[in-house]
């Protein structure tokens, strides 16, 4: 008897189960089955209107570390601004961060969560052992 069967068993279904439709049920799309839960997660958000700072606000409230994907409301400027302006808002209040990484990527922290944005020559930071 296999993981998958053993897992199908103990979710109670009779008939085999289909692992692709397991996985991207619902349900599952907060589950991670290989690790424990963690406290916080990194949640990518891909930024397309104004009603999606609702969920980018829910998930800075769980402390979420949120990567921005602005690429899409990029083309439209004065709505970017106008959001972003928002978010930042936003941040302030609750002393939160955020970074641009490239053009279309951003970097949002919650609460207490700080952003380093300088950076240092390659020869001065340390090296792993």
């Amino acid at each position: 008897m296999g993981i998958f069967d053993r897992l199908g068993k103990s979710l109670g279904t009779g008939k085999d189960l289909d692992i692709e439709e397991y996985m991207g049920s619902a349900e599952m799309e907060d589950v991670d089955v290989m690790n424990e839960p963690a406290d916080f997660y990194v949640k990518p958000i891909n930024l397309q209107q104004e009603s999606d700072l609702q969920v980018i606000e829910e998930e800075l409230g769980k402390k979420n570390i949120i990567l921005l994907n602005i690429s899409d409301i990029a083309k439209r400027p004065q709505t970017l601004k106008g959001i972003i302006d928002k978010l930042r808002e936003h941040l302030g209040k609750i002393n939160g961060d955020i970074a641009k990484i490239d053009p279309e990527k951003l970097l949002v922290t919650p609460a207490r969560v700080k952003i380093i944005k300088s950076r240092k020559p390659a020869s001065t930071q340390a090296r792993p052992i």
